[in-house]
């Protein structure tokens, strides 16, 4: 497995068995760092390319202020391979049942805050959890209108959430 991402990405997966090489991986594996090249891109591309799966863990574009998130760095190995990852974070209503079922957890009573509309909320939507949407961070307040489901609730920060 090659791996693009922070250090805490790649002890978790050698963790779980997985074994870290950059020599003819059978998978790639991307997920948030800023600490990235283009020589890792060049060779996550080269990999894919040549069979490898491609998985990410999240299609967020840009985090706040604006640094390249998973799915920007996602994009230069989509375009000079022709093939999308599989993403298997957020918002994929798999990774919030499996969160659920780790925490021994239900949906009824379980929310989900986020700063992304097109990843944390949704995740929270598609999943039946109430939502929170801080527009601190990614979101903005006239992208709700893009959008075809709705935040339950919006605050400022997450420093203005009151939970009763």
């Amino acid at each position: 497995m090659f791996v693009i991402g922070e250090g805490a990405l790649t002890h978790e997966l050698y963790m779980a068995g997985f074994t870290i090489t950059d020599v003819d991986p059978e998978i790639v594996v991307v997920g948030e760092t800023r600490n990235y090249n283009w020589n890792m891109i060049q060779q996550a591309a080269r990999f894919v390319d040549q069979g490898a799966r491609f998985i990410a863990t999240n299609p967020d574009t840009h985090g706040p202020n604006m640094y390249p998130a998973c799915g920007a760095l996602c994009a230069p190995i989509e375009r000079m391979t022709g093939r999308q990852p599989f993403y298997v974070g957020k918002p994929s209503a798999w990774i919030i049942r499996a969160a659920l079922n780790r925490m021994n957890s239900h949906s009824d009573n379980t929310l989900i805050i986020g700063d992304n509309l097109k990843t944390d909320i949704l995740a929270g939507f598609q999943a039946g959890l109430e939502t929170i949407l801080v527009l601190s961070g990614v979101s903005r307040m006239s992208d709700i209108d893009t959008v075809p489901f709705r935040p339950n609730h919006i605050y400022q920060s997450v420093a203005d959430i009151e939970l009763v």
